[in-house]
């Protein structure tokens, strides 16, 4: 999936570009993307979420995977109705996305221009160009009433119970972002979510950041050459989505297992994302 990069647009012409969503909506379950490529480049902001139904954000948002531009560094965020708190103790890798020099904890939308609660992961492999040179990799969400927790995996270090389609989070080791229950009531704001890849150009992260980002010119200049966007593209080798199960040994222990269950998908529509927020 990519935007349009053949087109060359007069300048202050939005450029087209695309946004999916599942038919499919999900409430808790694992969520495994394996990806070739994720795109990247100056003036592009992509990002796969699940995203809630009804009035926004009361079922809430969860951006799995979403950067700005050539950055090294993935960032994982939550957007949510007042009351919603991310734990700084919990016990995960990344970093939480500072506010005026201050952890944002508050996962609310309506406070701070909409920066939810996010953490920057520690690894320059989980976006850009880098994440692209060493073959891609994998990125997993695990949505329960154990809170929500994301992982991603540059290629060589893909575990083998992902590769073998029997996914055991319990075995990968502290996520490299996590939302925690104590501090958030998961079924409370978390419901009904679609699955959602897009690109966006400019917009109102990658526009509002661009002249801090080492691009040239301005990011309405940057739109007009198709030249610009020939790395902004999905590839993707597979999506897997698995659910719950508790798996009976005949004896009383019992343990957790994830079978799958595939999205199904509205058709792809090209339309123009411009100058819009992604939200």
């Amino acid at each position: 999936m990519h935007g349009d990069n053949t087109t060359w647009l007069p300048l202050g012409t939005n450029r087209s570009s695309v946004r999916i969503s599942s038919q499919a909506m999900y409430n808790t379950g694992l969520f495994v993307l394996d990806l070739d490529m994720a795109p990247w480049g100056c003036g592009v902001w992509p990002a796969f979420w699940t995203l809630g139904s009804g009035t926004w954000p009361y079922n809430g948002e969860i951006d799995i995977i979403e950067g700005v531009h050539d950055n090294e560094h993935n960032q994982v965020t939550w957007h949510t109705a007042p009351g919603c708190n991310l734990t700084a103790t919990t016990n995960f890798t990344g970093t939480i996305v500072q506010t005026n020099g201050v952890d944002n904890l508050q996962c609310n939308a309506f406070i701070n221009d909409n920066a939810g609660c996010g953490v920057t992961e520690w690894s320059r492999a989980s976006y850009g160009p880098y994440f692209d040179s060493q073959g891609g990799g994998v990125f997993a969400m695990k949505w329960d009433d154990n809170g929500i927790a994301v992982w991603s995996f540059y290629r060589a270090a893909v575990p083998e119970d992902i590769v073998n389609g029997l996914p055991d989070p319990s075995t990968w080791g502290e996520p490299d972002a996590e939302l925690a229950p104590n501090s958030c009531n998961i079924n409370q704001f978390f419901a009904n979510h679609s699955i959602v890849f897009d690109i966006t150009f400019c917009g109102d992260w990658a526009g509002n950041s661009y002249a801090t980002s080492g691009c040239p010119g301005t990011c309405e200049e940057i739109l007009t050459d198709p030249g610009n966007f020939v790395n902004a593209s999905w590839i993707i080798n597979s999506l897997k989505v698995y659910k719950s199960a508790t798996l009976s040994s005949g004896s009383s222990n019992a343990a957790r297992a994830y079978h799958s269950q595939p999205p199904v998908w509205i058709a792809a529509v090209v339309i123009t994302l411009g100058w819009l927020s992604l939200i």
